[in-house]
């Protein structure tokens, strides 16, 4: 593997192109403790980490787009390797624009590993030269979802228990009355 970000930073010199560039893409609404974890087991696979976070025509967000990055990126701060993007469309496109040959995809259970190999099989056909790298979740947050973050935020649950305490935060904001 090419050399890493982590080197290229301590020797003072850029990224070169043939750096393995991967994206790690979805909606983010909100970040759990599952997409921090997973992204910081990402960057250690990959030079450069980019986070795309979605636009899904088919949902109706409960953070909007900006307020996403802005969680993420503070999330994330003390992660090197990585930069945050938005983007609509579809994922290999994405991929393409930021110059990504690995997409990274999240695995709970066998219900979300059927689901993420369909969309793998159809992105490599739309894009043979993306792989896709299933990083399974770990065991402590393997029922942690975006989904159930918010109806226990709706229903003043101790939501920290599935997102950073920012996120927990911004969720008792939106859910206050």
């Amino acid at each position: 593997m090419a050399r890493t970000l982590k080197t290229a930073q301590r020797s003072g010199k850029s990224r070169k192109a043939a750096d393995r560039v991967g994206i790690f893409a979805g909606s983010f609404d909100p970040p759990t403790h599952g997409h921090i974890d997973l992204i910081a087991r990402a960057t250690e696979l990959v030079d450069l980490l980019v986070i795309g976070i979605g636009a899904s025509e088919g949902k109706l967000p409960l953070f909007s787009t900006d307020e996403r990055v802005a969680l993420i990126k503070s999330l994330c701060s003390k992660l090197k390797n990585i930069r945050v993007e938005t983007y609509s469309g579809l994922t290999v496109d994405f991929a393409t624009s930021v110059g990504a040959t690995i997409s990274i995809r999240g695995v709970r259970s066998a219900i979300d590993y059927d689901y993420e190999m369909r969309m793998a099989m159809m992105n490599q056909t739309l894009k043979p030269d993306l792989q896709t790298l299933f990083l399974p979740t770990r065991s402590e947050f393997s029922h942690v979802s975006s989904t159930l973050a918010k109806e226990i935020a709706r229903h003043g649950g101790a939501a920290e228990l599935l997102v950073p305490a920012p996120v927990a935060k911004a969720l008792k904001r939106k859910f206050a009355p």
